[in-house]
């Protein structure tokens, strides 16, 4: 696979008042303030050009005559249990697919894959599973759904307390550091990209089916 995985973007909530005295900036966890969003749960998305599969008849063929069968990934949803040493994140979808012939029952077989990405570009764990389309005779559009399992280390998804303290420091208004964002520091900005993963699913494309989809 040879897509391009960007990182998700860290977010922060802007939350006016609290319980800090005149002239504090309350930026901990317990407090109004600044408050860091973050969960170990990872976010859950398909990567480019990797939602679409299309087969050709003959399959060295490009020619939009020769198309066969195509499918879509849609509908992805996930849910997410982190209450152990492990964050397990279940992902469920649907494939749309629709054929050129509708002439007799088939099953058409569609690989995918499901990827844990740490820090934005980094694959940890990939495992490749397979959805089965069935077409019944003079059906040219059919449906399946698929799921697939991701599995995060809870210590790998956690920042440090040390990480989490600057982030979250009370600050005084005013003050240097408090015109400062602690997200703009190498070390943190870098300790909370490797605590960051992302639970990728998409069809397990050949690379000419990779770079169909891209120059469409």
């Amino acid at each position: 696979m040879s897509s391009r995985i960007l990182a998700a973007p860290i977010a922060l909530a802007l939350v006016l008042g609290g319980c800090a005295s005149k002239g504090d900036l309350d930026i901990s966890e317990a407090g109004a303030g600044v408050t860091a969003v973050r969960t170990a749960c990872p976010t859950v998305g398909v990567p480019a050009a990797t939602g679409d599969v299309t087969l050709f008849d003959p399959a060295t063929s490009r020619d939009a005559t020769a198309i066969d069968v195509v499918g879509a990934m849609t509908d992805v949803r996930s849910t997410c249990g982190d209450s152990g040493d492990d964050v397990v994140t279940n992902v469920t979808f649907t494939v749309l697919a629709r054929r050129s012939n509708a002439s007799g029952p088939r099953d058409v077989t569609l690989p995918y894959f499901i990827t844990v990405v740490q820090g934005g570009s980094a694959v940890v764990a990939k495992r490749v599973g397979q959805v089965v389309v069935h077409f019944n005779d003079g059906q040219a559009r059919a449906s399946a759904n698929g799921s697939a399992t991701a599995v995060v280390s809870r210590a790998a998804a956690t920042l440090s307390d040390e990480v989490k303290r600057r982030i979250t420091e009370r600050r005084k208004a005013g003050s240097q550091s408090a015109a400062v964002d602690p997200l703009s520091a190498p070390d943190v900005r870098a300790a909370v990209l490797r605590a960051s993963f992302e639970a990728l699913v998409g069809f397990q494309l050949s690379d000419d089916q990779l770079k169909y989809n891209a120059t469409r």
